[in-house]
């Protein structure tokens, strides 16, 4: 009896063992993954984008309101190498980025599978990390009422884990804008607030197009009813194009959004 007991609690421990063994060996991996791709993302902005210098550029830039490209129109420069990343990859459409975060980074979409960049890099390689994106509920060309972009909340401080960043009231005052780059524009939204939601699908639980329901949308984002709010006293109305930018809470099922306001649209050379 004894024999079996002990033989019994030697199985145990192995087995343990082997399980402490093997998650480690996971976390060391996917730190390891993690940090690679972080370093390769790094990259992709260092060679593609190497006009934008990180925390700094456009940062105290005024932006109050909106133009549209005109022929006549004062060309601004484009820092974005759109030429070469789309010959990676065509699914690249669009540049976002933001000052005093690590959000610089090319967006992408695909036409077969609205949730491929969830876990695969601008290669389409598999990747923890995924990617930044949109839905085919989007148009490229951001000129739907409301557009939202997606990116998972990294522990390495990737994709649009310092979104987080915008929590911190003093952070949000001084930091208001958000700009996008397409191959022939610079959009330049300012951001109106910063708070937590549910996990709902905005673009499939809001009808935009209907007047009264795109309004009550602008006033749940210029007054939300949520905790950890941030936000500016700015007047919306169903005229303007709405960006939101959507990740993970640290803890639990909702979203964290960053949602701001076109206040510029102008053409690139």
């Amino acid at each position: 009896m004894s024999r079996k007991r002990n033989k019994f609690l030697i199985a145990l421990i192995i087995l343990l063992v082997a399980v402490i063994i093997g998650t480690l060996a996971y976390i060391v991996i996917k730190n390891l993954n993690e940090s690679n791709e972080r370093k390769s993302l790094e990259n992709v902005a260092g060679s593609y984008a190497s006009g934008i210098e990180n925390g700094t550029t456009s940062a105290t830039e005024s932006a109050t309101e909106v133009t549209s490209p005109s022929i006549n129109v004062k060309k601004v420069e484009n820092p974005i190498d759109f030429k070469s990343l789309q010959q990676q990859n065509s699914d690249i459409y669009s540049w976002v980025y933001i000052p005093n975060t690590n959000i610089n980074y090319p967006v992408l979409q695909s036409h077969l599978d609205d949730n491929l960049y969830l876990d695969h890099d601008i290669y389409k390689n598999y990747s923890f990390s995924g990617s930044i994106y949109s839905q085919i509920c989007n148009k490229r060309d951001y000129s739907d009422r409301v557009t939202v972009l997606y990116g998972h909340n990294m522990a390495n401080g990737s994709m649009f884990a310092t979104l987080h960043r915008f929590y911190d009231t003093d952070f949000f005052n001084k930091n208001k804008y958000i700009y996008v780059y397409t191959p022939d524009r610079k959009l330049t939204y300012e951001i109106v607030s910063a708070f937590e939601y549910d996990d709902r699908h905005i673009m499939n639980s809001f009808d935009f197009s209907d007047d009264k329901v795109f309004s009550d949308y602008l006033n749940m984002i210029e007054n939300p009813h949520s905790v950890s709010v941030n936000k500016r006293n700015m007047e919306l109305t169903t005229d303007d194009k709405i960006l939101v930018l959507s990740t993970c809470l640290n803890s639990g099922d909702g979203r964290y959004l960053v949602q701001g306001v076109l206040k510029k649209d102008e053409p690139t050379k």
